[in-house]
């Protein structure tokens, strides 16, 4: 990808006997990113503000997403909103409202201002697609964007004699198999409505909602409840109840089980990896690609991304937007994408950054971490494969995990859950309506 920036931050010159100094405009970032992934962030602002005459990035960790889109909205109303902010994908829906009302600048038109040669068509079609509008205009920079994958404990699948599942009808075998072999908790997984809901939706082509997921229209509703996906949430629960199945929290709370060894097959984010090739020293292990379910489709369709995107919102100088447009060029550059990638199992969210990471030998000396780059680019995206954007999804998503929850301890069956997380989901979703027009 070629970005030109024609810009610079407004510089401003005071003089202290004989000595000039610049002043450098200063832009605060808040972000999700804790632990590891954080200390790479802290490396590209520090990277960027060494090399900048004019500006200076403030990145700042707020918490986890939920925490940061929280703050980022309190503090809009208090009128000390940060310039940028990190929003995890199911936010979208909300930060697309907040733009029809002034609190947003689109990033395509943040760049036109800023007279930088923008080119959309540099990034991966799975990855941008998710964050424009119905014109196509970019509102929001991707920056991490990762997938659920299929991790797995090799060494434990090959002492019990099992190949790497490609079926969920293979997935129940094998963990019937590891489980006879001593494994305690075979089959896992974390952010159970993304990986089993969402996903498990997208990747056999099957509408999560009507309206084109959202994406069409605000009148959309859920249609999560109906057989296909009632019949997969029922095999999981009827796992647990055979001892295949331990349920281990909403997030990554499970990612213990999975490095100790408690669990050999877990589906979680592609962005794990950099963390396991680091924390995981007995055992070898590996990703691939999604099971399918044979009885609802005979090959997957896509799958559809997670992680966040970098908004910017209104109410500052433009020549701190200037030095906003300059660092997204910076961050997007195939260097800073293919570091990224290669140190945390996020996707190189530009096509550049992914040719650089073949280029650099990284899917040689690193198998299998292109991943979650094939299964977002398998087929040409559908309306029911493109993604979701449902108003006030982040806390239908904690609907969703209250009623999961009550299925994996026995309280409801898979179809009565579902049915009542619709019921509830819809509620939210005519509230977000009836706010919004």
């Amino acid at each position: 990808m070629k970005l030109k920036s024609i810009l610079s931050a407004t510089t401003a010159f005071a003089m202290v006997g004989t000595t000039a100094f610049a002043e450098k405009a200063e832009v605060q970032f808040w972000h999700a990113m804790g632990g590891q992934l954080g200390e790479i962030v802290d490396k590209f602002a520090s990277e960027y503000n060494a090399g900048s005459d004019s500006c200076h990035i403030n990145a700042v960790y707020k918490g986890n997403y939920t925490e940061n889109m929280t703050a980022a909205i309190a503090a809009f109303r208090a009128g000390e909103q940060p310039h940028v902010v990190q929003v995890f994908e199911v936010g979208t829906a909300t930060m697309m409202a907040a733009g029809d009302k002034g609190a947003i600048y689109p990033v395509y038109k943040l760049m036109e201002d800023a007279g930088v040669d923008f080119d959309p068509s540099a990034y991966l079609p799975a990855v941008i697609s998710y964050y424009t509008d119905t014109d196509n205009n970019l509102l929001s920079l991707p920056f991490n964007s990762s997938t659920p994958v299929l991790w797995y404990n090799k060494t434990a699948l090959d002492a019990a004699g099992v190949d790497v599942p490609t079926t969920w009808d293979e997935v129940e075998e094998a963990a019937r198999a590891l489980k006879a072999n001593g494994v305690e908790k075979p089959f896992s997984f974390g952010w159970q409505s993304w990986s089993n809901i969402e996903n498990y939706s997208a990747w056999h082509n099957l509408p999560m909602g009507t309206e084109e997921n959202g994406f069409a229209s605000l009148k959309t509703e859920f249609s999560f409840n109906n057989d296909a996906v009632v019949n997969h949430i029922q095999r999981i629960a009827d796992m647990g109840k055979e001892g295949l199945f331990a349920y281990g929290g909403r997030r990554g709370d499970s990612r213990g089980q999975f490095v100790n060894g408690e669990t050999a097959l877990w589906i979680n984010s592609s962005a794990y990896y950099g963390g396991f090739k680091k924390d995981i020293t007995d055992f070898e292990f590996g990703q691939t690609m999604l099971p399918v379910d044979t009885a609802v489709a005979d090959k997957p369709q896509n799958s559809i991304i997670g992680g966040a995107t970098l908004w910017v919102l209104n109410g500052h100088e433009q020549a701190e937007y200037s030095c906003v447009a300059d660092f997204f060029q910076f961050v997007s550059a195939p260097e800073q994408q293919a570091y990224w990638h290669q140190n945390t199992g996020y996707v190189p969210i530009t096509t550049a950054a992914y040719d650089l990471s073949k280029e650099q030998g990284f899917y040689e000396s690193d198998p299998l971490t292109d991943t979650a780059i094939k299964q977002l680019s398998l087929n040409a995206p559908t309306p029911a494969s493109k993604g979701v954007r449902f108003g006030n999804f982040v806390q239908v998503r904690d609907i969703i995990n209250e009623e999961l929850e009550a299925v994996w301890a026995g309280d409801k069956d898979a179809k009565t859950a579902l049915d009542e997380a619709v019921e509830r989901g819809n509620a939210l979703l005519r509230k977000f309506e009836k706010a919004n027009n």
